[in-house]
């Protein structure tokens, strides 16, 4: 398989990788990014661009000449809809995942035996660098199928020695059950739903707090320091991020460490991060913010050259390690609201509403356009019932926050608890209602 194979019982202690110096970390980017470039170039889509650069593969010298290489965007994924991205013959694909392809036919992803056991390996050293360790009960709320949420976790914490308990999402009074009866010390889930577990916890009249869970690994959906503190206070566990995107793998192409929690680790040894200014596309330095960009280094399937992920985030320099760091995911370029001239992240949105106690985490943004100008609505869980000249008290210090801090003027409703859909998966937090043009 491509990078290294490690048994399961090695696995509760750092890598070789983790603590390489620069030199031997970038000695083996180059090598194997040669390698992924080769190997695109027999899929009919990278041949036909590579044609139009100006080096070949067999012409890299060093890491930055892969900017002479064209990137790739989720619709060349869809255009070559179902598999020709494909590297190798069906016949040496096992697996196959996709999106859900609200937008337009789903991205198609596929896997060799290698790339599965890859997969699992990055998985475990991922899970294992938030704190879990062989012999640990996972609990894996993440949805199975065709995302890769699930499966990504499952199969990397049996590799990593885990006892799995594969739940899926949804049937959150189960949830509880099972986490009641069961009681794992580590669970897999993104964070709106964890919240909403959290929700059923008290609903059943159970201390969160008490269960026997230290370890929530969280991702799929950007959010916010202030609702790592809402999980770890209700919880009593430690919330990390994880990252990835079945483009590229699924889970498992970034994690926050545990014993430091200051920004997900890049695992850079199988995937090279570049950050770009999402208008023109130029390659920004370490520390910039911009859109992420990823290629596959060691992925037989389906290798990815220069992916535009539409993540925002920047590069920060690895703490101790080689492998940099990569800041939390403000939002995707594509899901910025523009209002009246302003950007607005929903993030932006949620960190000025944490920074009012009485809220929940839990809200709700309109976007309409009745005449020519747009208009944001939101609406916002209270923690408790309140008195209605309470409740618009609180929304209009929320109206104020949100002009001072985001710098968008929004009308806010403070509904009681339990008026906004909980989330079994990705939470969904717009509604743009404006007329497409």
């Amino acid at each position: 398989m491509p990078g290294q194979t490690l048994r399961a019982s090695t696995l509760d202690r750092s890598e070789p990788i983790e603590t390489a110096s620069v030199d031997e970390l970038r000695a083996l980017q180059l090598m194997r990014l040669k390698q992924a470039l080769a190997r695109a170039a027999s899929v009919p889509h990278y041949r036909e661009k590579f044609a139009k650069s100006v080096i070949t593969a067999g012409d890299l010298k060093d890491l930055g000449d892969l900017k002479h290489f064209p990137f790739t965007t989720k619709d060349d994924l869809r255009q070559n809809y179902p598999f020709g991205m494909f590297a190798v013959p069906l016949r040496e694909i096992i697996r196959i995942h996709a999106s859900s392809g609200t937008t337009g036919k789903p991205t198609v992803v596929g896997y060799t035996r290698g790339d599965i056991e890859l997969w699992s390996a990055l998985m475990a050293r991922s899970i294992r660098a938030a704190g879990g360790r062989p012999g640990d009960k996972m609990h894996v709320a993440y949805g199975y199928g065709l995302f890769t949420g699930g499966l990504g976790f499952h199969y990397g914490a049996e590799y990593l020695g885990c006892t799995v308990i594969p739940i899926s999402g949804g049937f959150t009074e189960r949830q509880v059950q099972l986490i009641t009866d069961f009681k794992p010390d580590l669970i897999a889930v993104t964070p709106s739903y964890l919240l909403a577990i959290a929700d059923e916890f008290e609903r059943q009249g159970i201390d969160a707090r008490q269960s026997s869970l230290r370890i929530a690994l969280c991702g799929a959906e950007p959010w916010t320091e202030a609702m790592r503190t809402e999980i770890e206070r209700r919880m009593n566990l430690e919330a990390l991020n994880v990252y990835g995107l079945s483009e590229v793998i699924g889970p498992g192409v970034a994690q926050e460490y545990g014993d430091s929690k200051d920004g997900l680790t890049i695992w850079e040894d199988h995937f090279y991060p570049e950050i770009i200014d999402p208008d023109t596309g130029e390659i920004l330095p370490d520390g910039s913010e911009g859109e992420l960009v990823l290629t596959s280094l060691s992925k037989e399937a389906m290798p990815v050259v220069r992916y535009r992920t539409r993540d925002l985030t920047r590069l920060l320099p690895g703490n101790g390690r080689a492998m940099r760091r990569m800041d939390r995911i403000k939002g995707r370029s594509d899901d910025m609201l523009i209002i009246r001239g302003v950007n607005v992240f929903p993030s932006q949105i949620e960190a000025a509403l944490a920074g009012e106690a009485a809220f929940a985490p839990h809200y709700i943004l309109e976007v309409t356009r009745p005449g020519r100008l747009d208009e944001l609505d939101i609406m916002v869980e209270t923690r408790a019932i309140l008195a209605p000249e309470t409740a618009t008290q609180l929304a209009n210090q929320a109206t104020h926050l949100i002009k001072a801090q985001v710098g968008v003027t929004a009308r806010v409703s403070a509904v009681a608890p339990g008026s906004i859909e909980r989330s079994q998966g990705k939470a969904k937090r717009v509604i743009d209602k404006r007329p497409r043009s």
